[in-house]
């Protein structure tokens, strides 16, 4: 079983910044690609940020420049800098990854945390 716990989620001001962090545990072999979605009231779920086991990213054009996403692979965990926020991107953020676990067959899920919101509001 594999857990992810986000933190850093809260209210902040229209330009302000926020990190988002994400730990994953439990029967990790190994973490392939990792992620950050966010979900807004009344709308799907968009990917926000991706990023690799090697350090390769992708951003969803909206928070280009603005945010980053990086990875410590010692320590299993995602983080994603929201810097310049702005309203519209108060939304519910959950992390993503892709797990090889340490079963008989070191079988492969994608696990997804709870959730934590972020809201960008004067």
């Amino acid at each position: 079983q594999v857990q992810l716990v986000e933190s850093g989620g809260g209210l902040v001001q229209p330009g302000g910044s926020l990190r988002l962090s994400c730990a994953a545990s439990g029967s990790i072999f190994s973490i392939n690609a990792m992620g950050w979605y966010r979900q807004a009231p009344g709308k799907q779920r968009e990917l926000v940020a991706g990023i690799t086991f090697g350090g390769n990213t992708n951003y969803a054009d909206s928070v280009k420049g603005r945010f980053t996403i990086s990875r410590d692979n010692a320590k299993n965990t995602v983080y994603l800098q929201m810097n310049s926020l702005k309203p519209e991107d108060t939304a519910v953020y959950s992390c993503n990854a892709d797990v090889v676990t340490t079963d008989a067959y070191f079988n492969e899920y994608l696990y997804w945390g709870q959730g934590t919101q972020v809201t960008v509001s004067s």
